[in-house]
């Protein structure tokens, strides 16, 4: 990737996380409403993502938790997948990259995200 895009990647990236570090998602209308749970009264899986990210970035990690556990569990994997993607890592490590985004990750990934909603919107 050439080094304009990474430092645009990488711009954006902290320009989101300093606006989740300074305004609370409770507090502020600056953030969108989810439109599934609107229309359908229904969690989708990243129903709290928002609020989430919030309290992570202010160490709260239990309330993190309760806001998003998916988020909060797969943000290893998240990180990873971002290194590998925008910061050259899948050149360094190729069969990583394929293990992580290849076809049996995508159908974990997919089982989980089907399981959290199901879940999530029964308890």
């Amino acid at each position: 990737m050439k080094r304009w895009k990474r430092v645009t990647v990488l711009v954006a990236v902290v320009a989101v996380f300093c606006i989740f570090l300074l305004f609370d998602p409770e507090q502020y209308a600056l953030f969108p409403k989810c439109p599934s749970l609107l229309l359908t009264g229904y969690e989708c899986p990243g129903c709290g993502s928002q609020r989430a990210i919030y309290h992570l970035l202010h160490l709260r990690i239990g309330t993190a938790f309760r806001y998003n556990a998916l988020l909060v569990l797969l943000l290893p994997y998240l990180f990873i997948c971002f290194y590998l993607e925008y910061l050259d890592g899948k050149q360094r490590f190729p069969r990583l990259y394929g293990a992580l985004t290849g076809k049996a990750a995508v159908i974990v990934l997919s089982v989980a995200i089907v399981v959290f909603t199901i879940v999530r919107n029964i308890i």
